[in-house]
């Protein structure tokens, strides 16, 4: 049997366009591990931030939004983004960043920050607050698109890494390291850390997607952390917290460049995320309960990859979504889809322009470099 479309990857990406992909074509699922959403997916601090990712991802995050909502994916919380009295003109900035984007934000004072968060120390004076920003249930999610897939007749298979792609006339031959043999018409590249390595396989020029790591710790904090609590980040990107069942989720907001895999928690990173709360709070931490890290790769600008690769346009990159390919999954996968199919716009994704993400802008880049 030859499919239409072979997707690479069960993750987020991977699952959201493979059921949307589904409705006008026969789709195969590969997934290297044991069963979808293990890396990225599996790791997320679960958030909706309508800022999140720079006004080059708001506009796939705004058209996200409704079919969230009305599956019952968000639950709001609102975000703070903190600063103190020299930061303002980072703050500035910020305001400015998104004027015009749609994205709904306002300044804050200090007294209007402190019922919001408790104990925060003195000295962090302002706030620009998104009222719109949600926790999102990315596990309901992920089953929400694997199970529209199963139902749609797409074939999953896990423990099927790729060890080879084989241009055939008309398509592809699919190897996996387990000794599967597939073909497909078309190859999308939906592979997150593993995207660029993947091209590779196939012949095709990488577009250097690199992964980097990201740690998060669970918190036992006295006293609780309320579980109203908003998103709470540092402008300048020092650290991030939320509550999560009476627990607190923290990350460092760190960056650490890595290679595809599995990755872990480094002690320092740990430690940094620590220093960065209480120089914050005054909570006393009791426990630190879990701390785990995972992978967000991003393409050299900072904006997913959606589109045909120029040299061969049997092969669909669908990948580069960073921290935020949860949030703008279902304008993601819907856009990806259209354009792999040859199809027009919808009401989802009228607004967005596919050309602001396709592959062939960092060809056109490559070009100009060697001219």
């Amino acid at each position: 049997m030859t499919y239409d479309f072979a997707v690479i990857g069960a993750g987020m990406a991977g699952a959201s366009i493979a059921a949307e992909l589904a409705s006008e074509a026969r789709v195969l699922l590969l997934e290297a591990e044991d069963a979808p959403g293990y890396h990225a997916t599996g790791r997320s601090a679960a958030f909706w931030d309508e800022c999140y990712g720079g006004p080059g991802v708001v506009p796939l995050t705004l058209a996200s939004g409704p079919y969230l909502r009305d599956h019952g994916f968000l639950t709001t919380r609102g975000a703070l983004h903190l600063g103190r009295a020299s930061d303002r003109a980072a703050m500035d900035a910020f305001v400015a960043t998104f004027a015009g984007t749609g994205v709904t934000i306002e300044r804050l004072d200090r007294a209007a920050i402190e019922p919001r968060v408790p104990g925060l120390r003195s000295g962090w004076c302002e706030a620009i607050h998104e009222p719109a920003c949600a926790d999102i249930d990315v596990a309901g999610l992920h089953q929400h698109y694997l199970g529209q897939a199963r139902r749609s007749g797409v074939e999953l298979v896990c423990r099927a890494q790729v060890a080879a792609l084989v241009r055939e006339p008309g398509g592809w031959r699919i190897v996996t390291e387990a000794g599967g043999e597939y073909r497909a018409s078309k190859i999308v590249n939906a592979a997150g850390a593993w995207a660029d390595p993947v091209a590779a396989l196939a012949g095709i020029a990488p577009l250097d997607i690199r992964p980097l790591r990201r740690t998060v710790v669970q918190l036992r904090v006295d006293p609780p952390a309320p579980a109203d609590l908003p998103l709470v980040l540092d402008i300048n990107g020092h650290f991030y917290f939320k509550p999560d069942n009476g627990r607190l989720w923290l990350s460092p907001h760190d960056e650490i460049p890595a290679e595809a895999g599995d990755a872990a928690p480094e002690e320092l990173d740990v430690a940094i995320a620590i220093d960065r709360f209480e120089q914050a709070t005054s909570w006393r931490i009791e426990a630190v309960e879990r701390r785990w890290a995972g992978l967000r790769s991003f393409a050299p600008d900072r904006l997913p990859v959606y589109g045909a690769d120029p040299a061969d346009g049997s092969f669909f990159w669908f990948a580069g979504q960073g921290g935020f390919g949860i949030q703008t999954a279902p304008a993601a996968a819907r856009l990806g889809a259209q354009l792999a199919l040859g199809q027009g716009r919808d009401a989802m994704t009228r607004n967005i322009d596919p050309a602001a993400y396709s592959p062939a802008r960092f060809h056109h880049e490559n070009k100009l470099r060697t001219a």
